[in-house]
């Protein structure tokens, strides 16, 4: 996610320039052979080509909604996330500080408890971000994106899962490793201890009963995590619609030419065709990034650098001062990961 004011034009027309410069040739090609040739029949109405635009555009706006209704829909997510991890540290430091819990522990072990449920909360949030980086077929794998996930440290590695084993016990790292979804067999452990805890007289019904619906509200965000990054676009809003914005871009300057050529410089056909297929494959590729929030790219959901944060915001609840540092912006346009 880019968190400077907006794209600089500079930084879309780099993004866009092999784009820009196949339209200039395709709307260059139609005008020289008409001017060579005079072939009368290249000069289409443009009466028709403006219903095909407008019709496209219909299409372009309902699939960019229903892009950018993913894209938010998986930042509430991860909202819910925020708030649900600050949650369940109130709870587990408060529900452990009891004058039952200090009857079976001394202070020193009821901290490493409460540790042991935050840290593997925080191995949690990590593990999951791991794993919704997994690509995907449906995902974008052009030159240009391969090297941003390489820049920017997103590409999927399973050796990267080294990173939640600070966060653990050696017993806990090795039953996870183990495991397919990581994510989901964390919650598991953390259910198990609770039920421990319960077992043990520190928790009673309720408390315990508070602590075991937060970890079902993870189970359930989780969920919806994983139907985003599991379940496509439909292709096919997101594909003929790209063959139909082709076919209007092809169209554009043997219309451009009924227009300009006799009534105006026949030249200009070129600039206000280039302009105006500019703006219909801009607004093509704004829904199709906008499609994945969770693959590793510079307009995704910033969902290692939230980690980060609920990392440092939840370990200060439990008065630590060794922190680590919040995820750093990437490059000039200070893009979040």
């Amino acid at each position: 996610m880019q968190s400077t004011r907006r794209y600089s034009l500079y930084s879309i027309i780099r993004w866009q320039r092999w784009i820009l410069i196949g339209l200039v040739v395709l709307m260059t090609i139609p005008v020289v052979v008409y001017d060579q040739f005079q072939w009368e029949w290249l000069r289409i109405p443009w009466q028709p080509v403006s219903v095909i635009g407008i019709a496209i555009a219909f299409y372009l706006g309902f699939k960019n909604n229903s892009s950018y209704d993913r894209l938010w829909e998986a930042r509430k997510i991860w909202g819910g996330i925020v708030n649900a991890s600050r949650s369940f540290t109130v709870m587990a430091r408060d529900f452990l500080d009891t004058e039952v819990a200090s009857k079976l522990y001394d202070k020193k072990e009821i901290s490493a408890i409460q540790q042991r449920l935050v840290y593997r909360q925080v191995a949690w949030l990590y593990a999951l971000a791991l794993q919704l980086r997994k690509p995907s077929k449906w995902e974008h794998f052009h030159k240009g994106d391969q090297k941003f996930r390489t820049l920017a440290d997103t590409e999927f590695d399973i050796r990267k899962f080294d990173r939640i084993q600070p966060y653990l016990s050696e017993a806990d790292y090795e039953y996870i490793m183990q495991k397919g979804n990581k994510a989901s067999h964390l919650l598991s452990l953390q259910s198990k201890d609770i039920i421990q805890l319960r077992e043990q007289g520190i928790l009673d019904g309720f408390l315990h009963q508070q602590l075991q619906e937060m970890i079902t509200e993870f189970y359930t965000l989780m969920g919806k995590s994983e139907r985003i990054k599991n379940f496509p676009f439909p292709r096919q809003y997101a594909g003929i619609n790209y063959y139909f914005t082709i076919l209007f871009v092809l169209l554009l300057p043997f219309a451009m030419l009924g227009i300009f050529a006799g009534n105006y410089n026949i030249w200009l056909t070129i600039p206000f065709s280039v302009m105006a297929g500019w703006v219909f494959i801009t607004m093509e590729m704004i829904g199709d990034y906008s499609e994945n929030p969770f693959e590793g790219l510079y307009n995704d959901v910033p969902i290692l650098g939230i980690s980060r944060s609920i990392e440092i915001d939840i370990r200060q609840m439990l008065e630590e001062v060794d922190l680590p540092a919040p995820e750093a912006p990437i490059g000039k346009l200070n893009i979040l990961v």
